[in-house]
């Protein structure tokens, strides 16, 4: 592999930003900071004035492959990851076929070998059914176990308590949640349709996906985790109400239960509906302003430890449907990071309070094996950004293979210029070098 010397970087990590150099030799970081002229090196990056990063780590994205590339696929989506500085990612089971055995499981972790341009990892769908497998998964090779507590596709939908209180009592694994009750949802669309008939207006999507739907499914797994010393992480929390079911006084490494916010929920309102419709139509649903709010609170002071994006994409024409129709989620992975960069600049968040939702603490909740920092003998996986450097989305140059994206329109003040990953410069200026896939995530945890 060529060796890299990245110079003159502000270099954001572990709570602190330090200017110096890094040098990638066999895709490793093999040293951080100083000035390391004299080392020899096959690539040179200048990167003076810009800022290097860990790489992000999404925790929860949407691939579509297999059974739905119509919408996307793992080489087209891993490659939209690149250019937005994440470089590893954790990919949901609801494609077709489910993920939800371990033999179909590990035909998607083959597919990942062969297209993926970003490191990966993929889930283990529950069912109301497949426990045993559940029992049996490979704690260092899969990120963790999915279970839908809201209407998903087929039989991904855990509804029989039973089979919901089985899986967090044998699980050995972390369970990573989308909780919403689905029957209040059923209750409240049924409502709206009364109303409305079937042309209900997007902008009651976050009445029927509902904050009580929410808390009522995040407040059973909480407790449920709490009863079985289950390893619990609630994704996408939507609601400021949830925000006061986890605890903010623990360091992460000692927490059983985490929770997770996603961009859309931190950019987005319930005022936007008016103009973008169905574009940010996701489950759960993006709500008030107050909640968007609280959520970010929440993400500042620790009780939601991790940012992602859930990335979902959906084609043009399906999206273009009356809401009844239109499917849920949104690409992301692109702009997530260039968002989280403009709420920098307009005092939201830190720099380092953005290294350290989507990367170092993504690292310690899944246990990853040495990645998430920049540290001496870690994988270099690592981002480069220019955060002078405006642009506007357009829907021209959008790489998710869905063609659209709901920041179209937006000027983003900051860039993404290098990504790095596994050692491997695999992004640079908006040229992409596939010569080398990225690699399966490792997880050090004790069986």
């Amino acid at each position: 592999m060529k060796r890299i010397l990245i110079r003159d970087a502000n270099i954001v990590n572990e709570g602190k930003i330090i200017r110096g150099d890094v040098y990638i030799k066999e895709g490793l970081i093999y040293s951080v900071g100083g000035d390391l002229s004299g080392k020899d090196a096959d690539i040179v990056i200048d990167a003076k004035g810009k800022y290097l990063l860990p790489g992000l780590i999404d925790d929860q994205v949407h691939f579509r492959e297999p059974g739905l590339t119509h919408k996307a696929e793992i080489y087209t989506e891993s490659k939209t990851a690149v250019a937005g500085g994440v470089t590893s990612f954790m990919e949901m089971p609801n494609t077709i076929p489910q993920s939800t055995t371990h033999e179909l499981l590990e035909e998607k972790y083959a597919i990942g070998a062969a297209k993926s341009l970003a490191n990966y990892s993929f889930y283990l769908g529950a069912t109301n059914d497949n426990i045993e497998t559940i029992k049996s998964v490979d704690v260092k090779n899969v990120c963790g176990v999915k279970v839908f507590q809201g209407s998903s596709t087929g039989n991904m939908l855990v509804d029989n308590p039973d089979s919901l209180e089985a899986i967090f009592r044998e699980c050995p694994i972390l369970i990573a949640t989308h909780s919403e009750n689905d029957n209040i949802i059923k209750a409240n669309l049924e409502r709206f349709k009364q109303e409305y008939g079937e042309d209900i207006p997007a902008k009651f999507h976050p009445k029927i996906r509902s904050e009580e739907a929410c808390y009522d499914a995040s407040k059973i797994v909480v407790e449920m985790a709490r009863t079985h010393g289950t390893k619990l992480h609630v994704l996408h929390i939507s609601t400021g109400k949830e925000v006061g079911l986890f605890d903010n006084t623990l360091p992460l490494a000692e927490k059983r239960i985490t929770a997770e916010a996603c961009i859309h929920h931190l950019w987005f309102s319930e005022e936007d509906y008016n103009k973008k419709g169905n574009w940010i139509k996701w489950n759960p649903a993006i709500k008030t302003s107050n909640d968007r709010d609280t959520i970010l609170k929440g993400v500042l002071e620790g009780n939601i430890d991790v940012i992602a994006t859930d990335h979902a994409p959906h084609t043009i024409g399906e999206k273009e449907q009356p809401y009844l129709k239109a499917p849920s989620g949104g690409p992301l992975l692109q702009h997530g990071l260039v968002a989280l960069l403009e709420m920098y600049h307009n005092g939201k968040i830190s720099l380092e309070q953005i290294v350290q939702k989507t990367s170092h603490n993504v690292a310690i909740l899944f246990e990853i094996e040495s990645r998430g920092f920049l540290r001496e003998g870690y994988y270099a996986d690592l981002v480069l950004v220019d955060l002078d450097n405006s642009w506007e989305v357009e829907r021209e140059n959008v790489l998710s293979k869905c063609g659209w994206s709901p920041f179209e329109g937006q000027k983003f003040r900051s860039k993404v210029t290098h990504t790095i990953v596994s050692g491997h410069l695999a992004y640079e200026n908006g040229v992409f070098n596939e010569e080398k896939k990225g690699e399966r995530l490792k997880f050090s945890r004790n069986i």
